[in-house]
C-alpha cells in the first residue's frame, strides 16, 4: 500500500523538528516502519542533494567540530560479539563561518579513516583557498596536509577546562569552566581574527535539538548506523536549504549563492515519497 504524500512528508517534517519515532508513528498514524522506511529514502535523496549542489563552494572561513552519539548501545556496554557499526558514533561536521552553510559532514568512528574521508571530501567541494580551523583533534593535522598540502591556512583550537563540577552530579552534564584557549597554526597564514569553532559549536546544539536522537539521556538513540547516517543527511539538507538562519534572515543555501528562494520540504525531496 503506497503511504500517501501528505501524511508522509508530515512525518518527515516531524522528525526534522526533533519529533521521536513513536510520537509521529502517533500523530500520523503510520507504522514506526514506514516512517523508517520514509526516513532512509528522505536520507537517501538528501545526500543526492548535497553530493551534486554542494560543489565549486565560495567558502572562505570553513569551521570543523566532531559531536558525539552512539548506535545501538554505548562503547562501554559493547560485547565481543555486537557488530562493528555498534559503539560510539561521532559526526563530523564543517562550517561555512560567513553564510553558516554546511558543504559537507562525516558520519563514522572518530578515527583516521573517518577523518581522512571528511576532509577529504571537503576538498573537493571547495572553488578556492580557505582558512580552516578545528579543534585540536591529531588527526586532523595528516589528512590536512595529504589532501590540502600547502594549498590552506589552517589553525586549531585547543580549549582547556578546569575542575569545578568534573568530581560530582553536575560534571555529568556541564563540562568545566573555559581556563585557556590556545591557537595553534598548523598551515599557511590564518586570520586570528577568524580562528574560532564558535559557530560550528553551536551547530551541534542545533543538531540536538532538531534531531531526536542525538538527545541525551532517552531511548532516542540510533538502533542502526544507516538511520544514523539518514537523519543527520536530512537535517543538513532542510538546514542549508529550507531553515531560515536567524542572524542572517536567508536559508545559508541562498546566503552562499546556491539557490534564489526558500525550498520546501516537497521540493527538497525533489520527488513523491
Amino acid at each position: 500500500m503506497t503511504t500517501p504524500e501528505d501524511k508522509a512528508l508530515l512525518a518527515i517534517q516531524l522528525l526534522i523538528e526533533g519529533t521521536s519515532i513513536r510520537s509521529t508513528e502517533r500523530i500520523t498514524q503510520l507504522h514506526r516502519d514506514t516512517i523508517m522506511r520514509l526516513l532512509v529514502l528522505a536520507g537517501e535523496r538528501c545526500i543526492g542533494l548535497m553530493d551534486a549542489r554542494m560543489r565549486n563552494l565560495p567558502c572562505e572561513h570553513i569551521q570543523s567540530d566532531e559531536i558525539w552519539t552512539f548506535v545501538g548501545k554505548k562503547q562501554r556496554k559493547l560485547r565481543a560479539d555486537d557488530p562493528q557499526e555498534f559503539g560510539d558514533a561521532w559526526v563530523f561536521v564543517a562550517l561555512d563561518a560567513d553564510s553558516k552553510l554546511i558543504p559537507t559532514f562525516a558520519v563514522g568512528k572518530r578515527d583516521v579513516a573517518t577523518t581522512d574521508a571528511f576532509i577529504g571530501d571537503l576538498k573537493q567541494r571547495l572553488a578556492k583557498r580557505v582558512q580552516l580551523t578545528t579543534d585540536g583533534f591529531r588527526f586532523y593535522v595528516d589528512a590536512v596536509e595529504d589532501y590540502f598540502g600547502a594549498d590552506i591556512d589552517f589553525g586549531q583550537i585547543v580549549k582547556l577546562y578546569g575542575d569545578y563540577g568534573q568530581h560530582d552530579a553536575a560534571g555529568r552534564y556541564s563540562p568545566g569552566p573555559i581556563v585557556e584557549v590556545i591557537s595553534k597554526v598548523r598551515q599557511g597564514n590564518p586570520d586570528p581574527d577568524h580562528m574560532s569553532t564558535s559557530h560550528v559549536e553551536r551547530q551541534n546544539l542545533t543538531m540536538r535539538m532538531a534531531i531526536r536522537r542525538f538527545t541525551r539521556l532517552t531511548n532516542a538513540f540510533s538502533k542502526k548506523l544507516d538511520n544514523l547516517k539518514a537523519a543527520c543527511a536530512l537535517h543538513f539538507a532542510y538546514y542549508n536549504f529550507c531553515r531560515i538562519h536567524q542572524t542572517l534572515r536567508v536559508t545559508p543555501a541562498m546566503e552562499a549563492g546556491l539557490t534564489d528562494h526558500i525550498w520546501t520540504l516537497k521540493e527538497l525531496l525533489s520527488t513523491q515519497l
